[in-house]
């Protein structure tokens, strides 16, 4: 086969490696750069190409190969970790400190109590909207406008979390 067939070959069956390409990366960039790549190596490992038998095969081998030498690149690049800063993140850091059910007992109690300190007005629809139902059941169900729905559950957020407040994270 001679270096002009070959190069045609590879050019009508590239079309039918980009969906492939895409179906591996998950990225549009990624997936032209790896089809990109595959070409290239193909088309630099020519005489390695045995005539007769199934180009197309032989490219999604390469491309697939490549892919996964790619990817374990990058994996073995991102995995490598400091244990010194490991340590040191993990012994500081409280949201890795497990509570007991005393805890949440505590803060449920302080939930509900927030919730029913809630002016009636705001707190039936928030504990509706909390439940479950949809902004236009609500209306419905209270006979009040949808604007007002939503602006009862906003007004019952911003008081609840003014109360929780000490059970921020920020």
């Amino acid at each position: 086969m001679t270096a002009v067939e070959f190069t045609n070959q590879v050019q009508e069956i590239s079309v039918t490696l980009r969906p492939a390409a895409m179906t591996l990366t998950r990225d549009a960039d990624d997936a032209r750069d790896l089809v990109q790549e595959t070409l290239l190596k193909a088309l630099l490992n020519r005489d390695k190409f045995k005539a007769g038998t199934n180009m197309k095969a032989w490219l999604y081998t390469i491309m697939r190969n490549t892919f996964i030498n790619n990817y374990n690149k990058i994996t073995k690049r991102s995995t490598k970790i400091d244990s010194t800063d490991y340590f040191q993140y993990y012994t500081t850091d409280d949201s890795f400190i497990t509570y007991n059910q005393a805890t949440a007992t505590f803060m449920m109690a302080d939930i509900n109590r927030a919730i029913a300190g809630l002016n009636e007005d705001f707190r039936k629809p928030f504990v509706m909207y909390y439940i479950g139902y949809k902004y236009l059941e609500i209306a419905d169900q209270l006979q009040i406008p949808i604007g007002t729905v939503k602006n009862r559950i906003h007004i019952a957020r911003k008081e609840l979390k003014k109360y929780l407040k000490i059970y921020s994270t920020n």
